[in-house]
């Protein structure tokens, strides 16, 4: 009798700890459920309760998991928080007729995360789908938001003008089973390594613990499903870029933008474009692919401290 999918979940999510954790972190991470609109939300949470908050959004195939080893980076200074987006990591999957798999309700359910923990303003990290989402909270929500953070996320035209992004705009314009076979493809285990070492510096120094922790979500009973329905609502990101443009240049928020340049689907112009409309910006590109931090995590921390300690003074009521 095979062991079902959700038990092989848990145990590799259970493995994949931080090597350093017992030296790196003296500040407790604490690991948690709130519900949010009758779903479970789970997320991660450390540092002291009134210090700044830092909001970290994962991207896809991830989960919180990718910030396993920034978070006791951060926590001693400041109260750190990094959710999983329903249908992924130890989040609830509700069905898809029951719930809409969409950037527009990630974000609402996110957003309406902040208020139930308590972040009223926090500095947001966003990473791929991060990007999406977070930008949504911002442009709606602007005096939440005390920094950004961007890590391969897109919110320029030019950042998906690559022959990465040829089979998911020919989904876009016809959601057919013919058009959705190569997006399948994406959600294959070969894909999935693919995203972590491609781009690497040294491929050798990334743990397999992260490619097979995210494959174990995918494999989940539905969870394909509900993976096509987000890549195929992608679509609706592009046509929002103006309105997050228009916020980045309006409101002008203190941004670090980290990126790995070798990254096919997210390339460097993409970070570069962000100095147009956010010109103090501080970019910094690394040797890596999508997932700067399974190699760079040290560096994008160093950077963080600094850059955060200089642009979120004080704790969390100090910020309103």
């Amino acid at each position: 009798m095979g062991v079902p999918a959700s038990i092989v979940f848990a145990a590799a999510l259970a493995c994949a700890l931080p090597p350093y954790a017992a030296a790196a972190a003296p500040v407790p991470i604490h690991y948690r459920t709130v519900a949010i609109d009758g779903v479970d939300v789970f997320y991660r949470e450390a540092g002291p309760k009134d210090a700044p908050v830092v909001l970290l959004l994962h991207g896809f195939p991830s989960s919180s998991h990718m910030y396993r080893n920034l978070i006791p980076q951060l926590a001693d200074r400041y109260r750190v928080i990094a959710p999983d987006y329903p249908g992924f990591g130890h989040s609830a999957m509700p069905a898809r007729d029951r719930f809409s798999y969409s950037f527009d309700r990630l974000a609402d359910i996110i957003d309406k995360f902040t208020v139930a923990v308590g972040a009223s303003r926090y500095a947001l990290y966003v990473q791929d789908y991060g990007a999406p989402v977070g930008f949504r909270i911002a442009a709606a929500n602007p005096e939440r938001i005390s920094a950004l953070v961007v890590q391969n996320g897109n919110a320029y035209q030019e950042g998906i003008d690559n022959p990465f992004w040829d089979g998911l705009k020919a989904y876009w314009k016809e959601r057919t089973e013919e058009r959705a076979g190569p997006v399948r493809r994406i959600l294959e285990p070969e894909v999935t390594k693919w995203f972590y070492t491609d781009g690497a510096g040294d491929p050798q120094a990334i743990s397999p613990d992260t490619w097979t922790v995210d494959q174990a979500g995918l494999e989940r009973p539905g969870n394909k499903e509900i993976q096509l329905d987000l890549l195929y609502d992608y679509r609706s990101n592009p046509p929002r870029y103006a309105e997050w443009q228009a916020y980045f240049r309006r409101h002008q928020p203190p941004t670090l933008i980290v990126w790995g340049r070798n990254d096919k689907g997210f390339p460097p112009v993409a970070a570069q474009s962000y100095l147009r409309d956010l010109p103090k910006a501080e970019l910094h590109l690394f040797d890596t692919g999508h997932f700067a931090l399974e190699e760079h995590g040290a560096d994008i921390a160093r950077l963080m401290r600094d850059f955060l300690g200089r642009s979120t003074k004080g704790r969390q009521g100090d910020q309103q």
